[in-house]
């Protein structure tokens, strides 16, 4: 099991003497979520930007699902690329 950084430590801390939940819940106030980002360029950056020991367990599991969800989108357009390539009409010189 992979330690918590010192700042993760230190914010759970002051939730917990707070009185407030473990999860971080102003991020909901500053703008959209991971699980709600579509899929596209916005969310790689993002998903590539986080810094992933600053993340509490449930916002690591929503990080996993994000980066599933952008590389099945990924996937899909990939696939549409390879069956337009592989069914595209021939091209004869004029």
């Amino acid at each position: 099991m992979k330690a918590m950084s010192p700042g993760t430590v230190d914010y759970l801390f002051r939730q917990l003497v707070a009185g407030r939940p473990a999860e971080d819940v102003q991020w909901a106030n500053e703008g959209i979520s991971l699980t709600a980002q579509p899929e596209g360029a916005e969310l790689a950056r993002r998903l590539a930007e986080t810094d992933l020991d600053a993340l509490t367990p449930l916002e690591l599991f929503n990080y996993v699902r994000a980066a599933q969800r952008l590389a099945d989108w990924a996937e899909n357009l990939r696939q549409a690329a390879v069956g337009r390539y592989c069914h595209a009409p021939e091209q004869r010189p004029a």
